[in-house]
C-alpha cells in the first residue's frame, strides 16, 4: 500500500444530503481527495456548498432530488451515469430527527422518518450496486448514528431508523461484496450539523456531553475526513459490513 492508494482520482461521488451537516463534510473529503462530487439534495440552492469544494480546487455539481421519491432516485442515477459515465461512490447522507416526544409522535412523522432515513438508502443503493458489481468495483457509506445502540429522548422514529441502518449495512454488504462492493456505516458523536444546532446553542449541555466522550471534546469537521477518504478508497480493501463509530469513545465509555 502507498499514499496514492488514498486518492479518488477519477472516481464519482454521490453524496446525498451534501449540502450540510456530516453529508457536506463528507462531499468536502472525497473532493479534496480528488473524486468528482455529485451533490443531492431536494434542496434547490446548493452554491454554499459547491463554492466551498471548488474554492479548494476541486470538481463538483449539484442534482436536485426528493430522496422519498422512488422516480426522483431513479432519474437521479440516470443522469448522473449519463454525464459522468458512472457512480463509484455512494454516500446516504440525507436524514431527518423530529425530535416528537412519544406521546406526541404521529404515524405521518413515524413514516416520513423512515422513508428518508431508511427507505432512500437501501433504494438507492440498490440502485447504484447494479453498475457498481459490473465494474466489481463500488463503496457505499450509510450515515448511522449514537442512537443505533442507545436511545435518547424524543428521537424515538430516529433511533428505529438508524438501528435499520446498522443492520442493513451489514445486509447489503452480503449482498454486494463478493463483487467488489464495500458498504459500511459512519456513526458520528456530536459533530455541529442542522440535527444538533440546538446543543451548539446550550454551553453547559455541549461540555456534559463533551465530558462523556473518552477525548473530553465533541467532533470537528477535520475529525470525519479521514475515515471517508479511507473507506471510500483503494486503501480499504477488506472492511466491510461494519458501522465505525466516530464519536471519540462515548460509545465506548
Amino acid at each position: 500500500m502507498n499514499l496514492s492508494d488514498f486518492s479518488l482520482e477519477n472516481k464519482v461521488a454521490l453524496i446525498t444530503g451534501g449540502t450540510s451537516g456530516v453529508g457536506k463534510m463528507m462531499a468536502l473529503a472525497l473532493a479534496r481527495a480528488g473524486a468528482f462530487v455529485w451533490i443531492a439534495s431536494s434542496r434547490s440552492n446548493a452554491e454554499e456548498a459547491l463554492q466551498e469544494i471548488k474554492d479548494q480546487g476541486c470538481k463538483g455539481a449539484f442534482i436536485q432530488a426528493d430522496v422519498t421519491s422512488t422516480a426522483d432516485l431513479k432519474n437521479l442515477v440516470t443522469q448522473i451515469s449519463k454525464e459522468s459515465g458512472k457512480i463509484d461512490i455512494l454516500v446516504n447522507a440525507a436524514g431527518i430527527n423530529l425530535r416528537t416526544s412519544a406521546e406526541e409522535l404521529t404515524l405521518e412523522e413515524w413514516q416520513k422518518t423512515i422513508d428518508i432515513n431508511l427507505t432512500a438508502p437501501f433504494y438507492l443503493s440498490k440502485l447504484v450496486a447494479e453498475s457498481m458489481t459490473k465494474n466489481n468495483w463500488g463503496r457505499i457509506i450509510n450515515i448511522a448514528s449514537l442512537q443505533s445502540l442507545r436511545a435518547f429522548d424524543n428521537s424515538i422514529p430516529y433511533g428505529a431508523s438508524k438501528g435499520g441502518i446498522m443492520q442493513l449495512t451489514r445486509a447489503l454488504a452480503q449482498a454486494y461484496s463478493k463483487n467488489g462492493v464495500l458498504v459500511n456505516a459512519i456513526a458520528p458523536g456530536f459533530f455541529r450539523t442542522n440535527l444538533t444546532e440546538s446543543l451548539f446553542q446550550d454551553p453547559e449541555k455541549l461540555k456534559n456531553l463533551a465530558a462523556k466522550t473518552m477525548m473530553d471534546r465533541n467532533g470537528e469537521e477535520k475529525d470525519i475526513f479521514g475515515i471517508s477518504v479511507f473507506l471510500c478508497s483503494d486503501a480499504n480493501s477488506y472492511v466491510t459490513g461494519q458501522t465505525i463509530f466516530l464519536d471519540g469513545g462515548f460509545s465506548a465509555a
